[in-house]
């Protein structure tokens, strides 16, 4: 088993800046990527930014590229979400997830074993 727990969340204005930590303990090592993924009000999980532990490359869907990044701090099983130029639209509930196996899809939720319980990020405009 893994446990994530997140935390870093807060409400800020529209052009402002936060950063999401995740805390994974347990099992890590059956993990192979770690993502963070948002569930903004009345709408589906949606995939945000992964990680993959071997290497560290990244993947981010066009809604966020270029303003949010993912790294990981391997010494501390932590990983991260940085979010910059943030819109009312990215305010939403954030997940850390984490997964290991053969992967096909990035964003998809099946793809992930293990779920943290989520940290509320709202953006005012």
């Amino acid at each position: 088993q893994v446990r994530l727990v997140e935390s870093g969340g807060g409400s800020v204005q529209a052009g402002g800046s936060l950063r999401l930590s995740c805390a994974a303990s347990g099992y890590t090592g059956s993990t192979n990527r770690m993502a963070w993924f948002r569930q903004p009000p009345g709408k589906e999980r949606e995939g945000v930014a992964v990680i993959y532990a071997l290497g560290g490359s990244t993947v981010y869907p066009d809604s966020v590229k270029g303003r949010f990044t993912i790294s990981q701090d391997n010494a501390k099983n932590t990983v991260y979400l940085q979010m910059n130029s943030l819109k009312p639209e990215d305010t939403a509930m954030y997940y850390c997830a984490a997964g290991g196996g053969w992967l096909t899809d990035p964003f998809a939720e099946y793809e992930y074993n293990f779920w943290g319980q989520g940290t509320q990020v709202t953006v005012s405009s």
